[in-house]
């Protein structure tokens, strides 16, 4: 290993880190569907839904209250661009971090990065590129647990519904059975129908409580739980018949979830396998024959059928990708 320069050792470790998050991002995480746009539709809705009611947009309205309480350099770095989306996302992860707090301890991360490449190799670009990649480090850890207490939300929302059925069949009103879900369950679906109780406790109506809910839990799940409770407001019924069908109905949406990972199971660890297979054998004949891979990285030619090849597993990644969601 001593005869391949440091640039492509460090060329390599970013083909990996690549290749491994795309890897990721394009096979394991959305499994179970298109998540992300399925939010994005969600809000969408809740915009349209406020201005046809003439409400105002209740992340806005407590932003506005959350930047009272800074500092006026705090309050002025909170009102840059995108960090309104960075702080939702931070409080529906669970978090209490500062926006801005975040995005300054990437940069801090992605400066140390880059400069200890650049102590190591005089190449610019790749210190730029894995200063890039370092800053979105907390990020990234930030979405992966919304997710993660996204996906706690919708696990503990069916025996939620069974508890509201039950305190509704000992008579109590709506918003009391919210209050009990709070204090005998754990978690995120405790904290957010806390928060709903708490709002219409303090004299908010029910639909802008339950439109709140949705703003902070946006996925189809809650989706349906909202809008079975606005329509029972508006027209009438059992609302305990409704709840009781509704906690059928996500029980068998994640046996179906589970379903389609168990099928897709082979797939996404073929797609790991064949990604796998040209780093673990550039690392296997680097140690076997020290003689042999520096004659790729030395040459020209060499450079270019690294950057062919790389180039081709991406858009392999990307072909599995779309061949794992026909399957399923």
């Amino acid at each position: 290993m001593n005869n391949i320069p440091s640039e492509f050792i460090l060329m390599f470790l970013g083909m990996v880190f690549i290749a491994v998050f795309l890897l990721s991002q394009g096979v394991v995480v959305p499994v179970f569907g298109e998540a992300g746009k399925m939010r994005k539709r969600i809000r969408g809705r809740l915009h349209v839904l406020e201005k046809a009611n003439n409400l105002p947009n209740m992340q806005t309205v407590l932003r506005q209250k959350y930047l009272t309480r800074l500092s006026p350099l705090e309050a002025m770095l909170e009102q840059l661009p995108f960090m309104s989306n960075l702080t939702q996302m931070i409080e529906q992860a669970g978090h209490e971090y500062r926006a801005y707090r975040v995005i300054l301890l990437g940069l801090f991360l992605g400066a140390c990065a880059g400069i200890s490449i650049l102590m190591l190799s005089s190449v610019w670009w790749m210190a730029l590129l894995v200063a890039f990649a370092v800053f979105w480090i907390p990020l990234l850890k930030i979405s992966r647990d919304r997710g993660k207490r996204f996906a706690q939300f919708e696990e503990g929302l069916p025996d939620a519904l069974d508890a509201m059925c039950r305190a509704l069949r000992a008579g109590h009103p709506f918003n009391e059975t919210l209050r009990l879900v709070a204090e005998e369950h754990k978690g995120p679906v405790a904290h957010e129908f806390g928060l709903t109780f708490a709002d219409i406790n303090y004299g908010n109506d029910v639909r802008r409580a339950m439109l709140g809910l949705l703003e902070r839990m946006p996925s189809m799940t809650v989706m349906m739980l909202v809008t079975s409770i606005l329509i029972h407001r508006e027209t009438g019924g059992n609302l305990t018949e409704v709840l009781e069908r509704l906690s059928r109905l996500i029980r068998g949406r994640f046996r179906f979830q589970r379903k389609i990972k168990t099928l897709s199971a082979e797939g996404r660890m073929s797609a790991w396998v064949l990604v796998a297979i040209p780093f673990v054998l550039a690392v296997a004949i680097v140690f076997t024959s020290p003689s042999y891979m520096p004659v790729l990285f030395n040459d020209p030619i060499g450079h270019k059928l690294i950057i062919g090849a790389f180039c081709a597993m991406l858009i392999g990644i990307f072909w599995i990708k779309k061949i794992i969601r026909i399957q399923v």
